[in-house]
């Protein structure tokens, strides 16, 4: 069987990475659409894998989530009755950040319900060594994830509900209205009313947005199948949390590059393409992939 280079697998990585679409990206690496997507079917899994085995125990102490609309097909809406069900539709998109690692140690596709909730706050519990405190937004699912994955009085945790004010006439499409008040609400343990936030999980929405070209708005780059958006997922979080220089934390470090998994401890040192790409490849040797 035929193989990719190390070359030609990096350039597909970078370019997938930082934001380019599936064509744009068989364009430039001067492959077919149908190579880059088997072989981001081959790597998905791989970072997936690698993270959920890496990144446990983790030390952080500030945990914001928050959960993100993407779609899969076609919008909700759009799904024909016959079809719904079948992995096409809205896909939300749950995550969560260290506010001070700025690592993001756990991502859950699914619905915006009750179950969703929970498997991805039972994931979120399972990585943490400390008693952490997490902010949510005001989605009444939260409640019972919380309490159940991490125990009554085990967390400290609050919800943070922003107030927004009407959009200005002909750019509700366009722009967000305006903030116009904040409820913060404890709901158990002694949260800090300082660290109640969610603006570093809202700026990681951002970034997720912007570097993967399948949830830019308003485009025909969005995910087809269920699974490939599960996968550029896991590549995204892979390059986020163990390849992108995080400017903040370069910053914090007198200009020494730093990644948010190196600052987590589960790292020592700034991955390259060809390191993840070495992941696939070490699998592949074995026989496992």
């Amino acid at each position: 069987m035929n193989r990719l280079s190390t070359e030609k697998r990096t350039a597909i990585l970078a370019s997938l990475c930082e934001g380019a679409s599936v064509s744009a990206t068989a364009r430039i690496v001067g492959v077919s659409k149908v190579t880059v997507l088997k072989f981001l079917a081959d790597i998905g899994p791989v970072c997936l894998e690698y993270q959920r085995a890496t990144l446990v125990n983790l030390p952080c102490t500030k945990v914001q989530a928050d959960e993100v609309w993407s779609f899969v097909g076609a919008k909700e809406r759009n799904v024909p009755r016959d079809e719904k069900g079948r992995g096409r539709g809205d896909a939300w998109i749950w995550a969560a950040v260290c506010a001070d690692s700025k690592l993001v140690p756990c991502f859950h596709v699914g619905a915006r319900d009750a179950n969703a909730a929970y498997l991805f706050m039972e994931d979120l519990a399972s990585r943490l060594a400390h008693r952490v405190q997490l902010t949510t937004d005001g989605l009444k699912v939260y409640l019972s994830a919380v309490e159940g994955a991490f125990g009554w009085g085990r967390i400290d945790y609050a919800m943070l509900v922003k107030l927004y004010g009407q959009a200005p006439e002909g750019q509700r499409r366009y722009s967000p209205p305006e903030i116009v008040g904040i409820e913060e609400t404890p709901i158990m343990g002694n949260p800090d009313p300082d660290h109640v936030s969610t603006s570093y999980i809202e700026r990681q929405n951002l970034t997720m947005r912007m570097n993967v070209r399948r949830l830019t708005r308003l485009t025909n780059g969005f995910s087809k199948k269920i699974e490939n958006h599960r996968h550029a997922l896991a590549l995204h979080y892979m390059y986020y949390n163990f390849c992108r220089k995080h400017q903040t934390l370069t910053k914090a470090h007198g200009g020494i590059h730093y990644t948010p998994a190196m600052e987590a401890g589960v790292a020592d040192h700034v991955w390259t393409m060809e390191e993840v790409v070495g992941l696939l490849e070490a699998q592949e040797v074995l026989g496992v992939a």
